[in-house]
């Protein structure tokens, strides 16, 4: 039966000739995992046998050398069989050197270069082609030399000083950002403030993209996006109470571990090659991340629910580890799944071959789903009340012990105005874009502010008089 490394193919009855698609599963072969080609076998793996065995050799070997390049004869290896009493011709493959190999008249390009998927030769899009130029060379894009050299550090270096490490040139070297030669690589890129990959976030009213109730795109250092985005979805990650008895229980929508390992994730194990942003989306019934670059080739969801892991960045991977940000492989999506016990793995990660996404159900949207049609019970008769006007002033509060302007401050300045915006805020306190939605927040929560418009487009309207 024909599979990955297994095909069959008849000569033309006719002519003798091999199939158009004798090269395109010899190249598949030489740029996968290798694979044997029997000539003169059907595709039901019946014996059709071939004439003259040493003429279908002839042929093969001319017919790779005039189409393939690089040249494959290396690594290929051409003999005669006897299969039940008839003769075919066996054609082993193996794995190339110099990959990725391709149809010479095609080119180096999606309609010349070919891989093994089951028992299919698919043809590899441009991505897929310059990962396989990577991975002939041994190279990864984290490993790779940076195109821009002049680079600051000031997150990394703040985040190593405060764990008592050091950051001198050795010291780089150890961690992989600079080569032997002293030059950067695209690892100490993308920890560095010129690190030019984002992080798009937006929160939408209810569960589509109709309205939009606000939208930032995070940037600098992934050391820096990972803090200032996990500190905006803690602010959207709002908190119900339920009273049982005498007790009251309070959830949050969405449990703060899951949050924070499926950022790490997009984060860590997103593909830099693509020049595009990660997607953070936060809708009333769940939260989305998408991240670039699927699974490593030939992994499964099924590989990652049995907790195992393989990296795309080992090196980031690991300096998130020693930088204590990050756990072993395999751990994270363990740590999704078991806090969502009743949801197949298929629900929650969906993956194409250049996307991955998680989605995260919010535990707490039918309960309001039921107060907003009139419910006081939910199916598990427990009455919810959410509590957006505790929770982020108390957040908030909790962000004044900073050594930077508080929710008084922002009170006082709104003193005499009609409308703000909140990159007027932010400039006007001299903080950044998630400190000041974080007050604008906690204004709208306690009836100062409300929120006009959305997107691009939102301003605050102030409802009452300051000072």
């Amino acid at each position: 039966m024909e599979n990955s490394t297994i095909e069959y193919q008849e000569l033309d009855r006719l002519t003798g000739k091999l199939p158009e698609s004798f090269v395109k599963s010899v190249v598949a072969f030489a740029n996968t995992d290798g694979g044997k080609l029997y000539l003169g076998v059907r595709d039901d793996g019946s014996v059709a046998g071939v004439e003259d065995p040493d003429a279908v050799m002839v042929q093969v070997c001319n017919v790779m050398h005039d189409s393939i390049a690089p040249d494959i004869m290396p690594y290929v290896s051409v003999q005669p069989l006897e299969q039940d009493g008839r003769q075919v011709v066996l054609v082993t493959v193996s794995v190339g050197s110099e990959r990725p190999y391709y149809l010479t008249k095609a080119g180096l390009k999606p309609q010349g270069v070919y891989v093994r998927r089951g028992s299919a030769c698919m043809p590899v899009d441009e991505h897929g082609i310059r990962q396989l130029i990577m991975k002939s060379a041994g190279l990864t894009y984290e490993g790779s030399i940076s195109l821009e050299q002049e680079l600051t550090f000031t997150t990394l270096n703040a985040v190593l000083s405060s764990q008592g490490l050091s950051f001198g040139s050795e010291q780089q070297k150890i961690l992989k950002l600079r080569d032997e030669q002293g030059r950067y690589r695209n690892l100490a890129l993308l920890l560095s403030e010129q690190c030019r990959h984002t992080i798009k976030a937006a929160y939408y009213q209810g569960a589509d993209k109709d309205f939009c109730l606000d939208r930032h795109e995070f940037s600098g250092s992934l050391l820096t996006q990972l803090k200032e985005v996990y500190a905006y979805l803690n602010i959207l990650n709002r908190t119900s109470s339920s009273i049982v008895g005498l007790e009251r229980r309070e959830v949050r929508d969405y449990p703060e571990e899951v949050l924070r390992e499926a950022l790490l994730n997009c984060i860590v194990h997103r593909d830099y090659q693509y020049s595009g942003s990660t997607i953070i989306n936060v809708y009333e019934d769940r939260m989305e991340f998408i991240s670039l670059g699927g699974l490593v080739e030939d992994w499964t969801v099924q590989d990652l629910a049995m907790g195992v892991s393989q990296s795309r960045n080992p090196r980031l991977a690991a300096l998130f580890y020693r930088l204590k940000l990050a756990e072993g492989y395999g751990t994270g999506i363990a740590k999704i799944l078991k806090n969502y016990p009743q949801a197949a793995p298929q629900s929650i990660f969906e993956v194409t071959a250049h996307v991955f996404k998680v989605m995260l159900p919010n535990r707490n949207a039918q309960a309001r789903i039921g107060q907003l049609a009139g419910t006081s019970k939910t199916a598990e008769n427990l009455s919810y009340r959410t509590q957006p006007d505790q929770t982020l002033p108390q957040r908030a509060a909790e962000d004044d012990r900073q050594p930077y302007p508080t929710v008084a401050t922002a009170r006082e300045y709104l003193t005499g105005r009609g409308h703000i915006t909140r990159l007027e805020l932010q400039e006007a306190l001299k903080i950044g874009k998630t400190k000041a939605f974080t007050l604008l927040r906690a204004l709208c929560a306690e009836g100062a502010l409300r929120q006009e418009g959305a997107g691009k487009l939102t301003q605050y309207r102030v409802l009452r008089r300051q000072g």
